[in-house]
């Protein structure tokens, strides 16, 4: 009867360090005198894949480790879970909530960003935000504490009210939050704390219940004398015109951090330079697959599909990577091993403005046209709104990077590695060629730069695999009659 009373009160966990990732291990409840201990103080510790099950089924992730429960006060802090295979750190893009907010059960807190994707976080607990660690920008390290949760429990009647920064408990004594929880303020005041290097922690707020405000934070500066930049710019009058003092703030240099997908392109492109490159250049006749384009575009009777030319080069690729299997793989430096990827997953390079990100289509080798376009366009959506998954994003096989479409016909690529190969394509043009009779002729022409690892990949592999490509593209007729 012990046991399943203790069972059943799931709010004792194992106290949370941020030092600590690790999901803690299942333990048999310790059974104490009562004399020696109160149900209350006795520990209890629930394995993460119990607590997974509370999600219902949801696709968004909550914080999967061990929580800090004060039993005392009712405050659970909610650290970063592990987001993904890999993942030590993500940034924070918003938040959901503010301090004060009820919030209910998978509720969603935050949303943060990956070098892989976005994610949102949820609760697991019901309850109100105490307060919020970090603001958008910052990066936050896995297991770090996102938000300060007080958790109402019907065990010890804790309550917090919305009124007063106190806590009560049933034996009459109260404490105040700022004392647990540090300052009261806002993330937009704890931010310009940051910037001004002060801590918000030693500044006397004059705010209800002492809350931190952002004049707060501003006179504090100036008495110890640190620099701000002013938001009003200042002015001198002379006569009846008025110069402004801060002409030559425009010129000043600006340090802009990485985050995100740019953040994850320094890493792979710095890994990217230690590999040997071979680059093939070849041009295309692109004639017949300007034609077939406008075929599909007159035919096309679902006015939510775009027809472009990038369909009928990924499948022709995919083509080509069945007759050159070598080309499709990835290569293991530390056991010298080749591995052959029995998919296609062709990964399409797409400038945002969140930064480069290279989603992939899975499994070409199985997909119609008509169905890479309908996924090439659920990729392009998704990275325009910051919004691809981790399995859009992993898994790629071989790279397409289309400069063409932004402009230059030529461009040298770096490897996207643990991929073996990546193609640049250049915009396709009008330039007069030579018949055999002599005769000159318009054609249009794609400039495509192949780069390959040359430990994995030699010269000759790689032109002969282009060729083959390049005739699926010239000639779309052998393309139908070999696709399945």
């Amino acid at each position: 009867m012990i046991a399943r009373r203790i069972w059943r009160s799931h709010r004792f966990l194992r106290p949370f360090s941020s030092s600590s990732v690790c999901a803690p291990p299942f333990r048999v409840p310790e059974y104490l005198p009562q004399s020696s201990s109160s149900p209350a103080s006795r520990p209890f510790f629930v394995h993460p894949p119990n607590l997974m099950k509370w999600c219902g089924g949801s696709r968004s992730w909550f914080s999967n480790e061990a929580m800090a429960i004060d039993s005392n006060s009712g405050l659970i802090d909610v650290p970063l879970a592990q987001t993904g295979e890999g993942i030590a750190e993500c940034e924070l893009l918003k938040w959901f909530v503010k301090e004060g907010d009820s919030v209910e059960e998978f509720q969603p807190l935050c949303e943060v960003q990956s070098d892989k994707a976005t994610i949102e976080i949820t609760s697991r607990f019901k309850g109100k935000v105490a307060l919020i660690s970090h603001s958008p920008g910052d990066i936050i390290k896995v297991g770090e504490t996102l938000v300060r949760l007080a958790v109402e429990d019907s065990h010890d009647s804790l309550l917090l009210t919305s009124d007063s920064s106190e806590i009560i408990n049933l034996g009459g004594s109260k404490q105040r939050t700022d004392n647990l929880v540090g300052a009261l303020s806002t993330p937009a005041v704890r931010n310009l704390a940051k910037d001004l290097g002060i801590d918000i922690n030693v500044i006397t707020g004059t705010g209800k219940d002492g809350r931190v405000l952002k004049e707060d934070v501003l006179r504090f500066s100036d008495q110890k004398g640190f620099v701000t930049d002013s938001v009003s710019s200042e002015h001198a009058v002379i006569g009846e015109d008025t110069v402004s003092t801060k002409a030559s703030s425009n010129f000043e240099d600006k340090t802009v951090p990485l985050r995100g997908f740019s953040r994850a392109m320094v890493k792979t492109m710095t890994m990217a330079t230690s590999v040997p490159h071979f680059h093939f250049v070849e041009e295309i006749n692109c004639d017949a697959l300007v034609e077939l384009k406008q075929f599909f575009k007159q035919n096309n009777t679902d006015s939510t599909i775009k027809h472009t030319f990038l369909p009928t080069l990924i499948k022709s690729l995919s083509m080509a990577l069945t007759k050159y299997p070598f080309v499709n793989s990835c290569f293991n430096a530390e056991s010298l091993e080749i591995i052959l990827k029995g998919s296609h997953n062709i990964g399409v390079a797409m400038a945002t403005e969140h930064g480069l990100v290279v989603p992939n289509i899975k499994n070409v080798q199985s997909l119609s046209l008509l169905e890479i376009t309908k996924e090439l366009s659920r990729l392009q959506h998704l990275a325009t709104n910051n919004k691809l998954n981790p399995e859009d994003v992993t898994g790629g096989t071989i790279t397409l990077s289309n400069i063409g479409a932004i402009g230059g016909k030529f461009g040298s690529p770096l490897l996207n590695l643990p991929e073996v190969a990546i193609i640049a394509l250049g915009r396709i043009e009008k330039v007069p060629k030579f018949s055999k009779e002599g005769t000159v002729y318009p054609a249009s022409i794609m400039m495509v730069n192949i780069a390959a690892d040359h430990r994995v990949l030699d010269g000759a592999t790689v032109a002969r695999f282009c060729c083959q490509w390049k005739e699926y593209i010239e000639k779309p007729e052998l393309l139908m009659l070999q696709m399945r």
